[in-house]
């Protein structure tokens, strides 16, 4: 990701979290204009704050080093801070993870697809309380009919794409 570019995502998540009512701020440049690995964002709501490593991507999955995890994890602890790792694609909205939820590679470094945030990532109005995920198992007997949980799970395996699932729930 250019830096610009990285730069404009970074502005458009502490608007989104200005709007939503968070106290927000953006480290600027992140590590470079000091020694000391800070943060991409900080956020806070009077009950919740976050440390938040900031990556967006036109596609391709996203890859954070070891150390950007390992500083993320210390600096959030030190801080009082939940840290989470917040990815965006193109064309998509902002998903979160805690580190502790990312695919690791086995050269130590941390990996999310496309497909991975949305199936799996907490999405913006979730982060900011706007809403709750429901899982599948606990709506219970009331769910929703076969062929739903059918087209979900297919995503869910990587078999049908998103916006292929969409049309087919329409």
């Amino acid at each position: 990701m250019s830096h610009a570019k990285g730069g404009r995502r970074e502005r458009e998540l502490v608007n989104a979290l200005d709007e939503a009512g968070f106290a927000v701020m953006r480290a600027p440049a992140s590590g470079a204009a000091t020694d000391r690995e800070l943060p991409d964002v900080l956020a806070g709501d009077g009950d919740t704050f976050y440390a938040i490593e900031a990556k967006s991507s036109a596609g391709d999955p996203i890859y954070l080093t070891g150390e950007e995890v390992e500083a993320l994890t210390y600096f959030a602890r030190n801080f009082g801070a939940k840290p989470r790792i917040g990815v965006r694609f193109d064309r998509e909205d902002w998903y979160f993870f805690h580190p502790a939820d990312l695919h690791v590679t086995d050269g130590g470094n941390y990996r999310v697809k496309k497909e991975t945030a949305l199936a799996d990532g907490t999405d913006f109005p979730e982060f900011v309380g706007d809403s709750e995920k429901v899982t599948l198992a606990e709506v219970g007997d009331e769910g929703p009919d076969e062929d739903v949980v059918r087209v979900l799970n297919a995503v869910k395996q990587g078999v049908m794409d998103v916006e292929e699932a969409a049309e087919l729930l329409e």
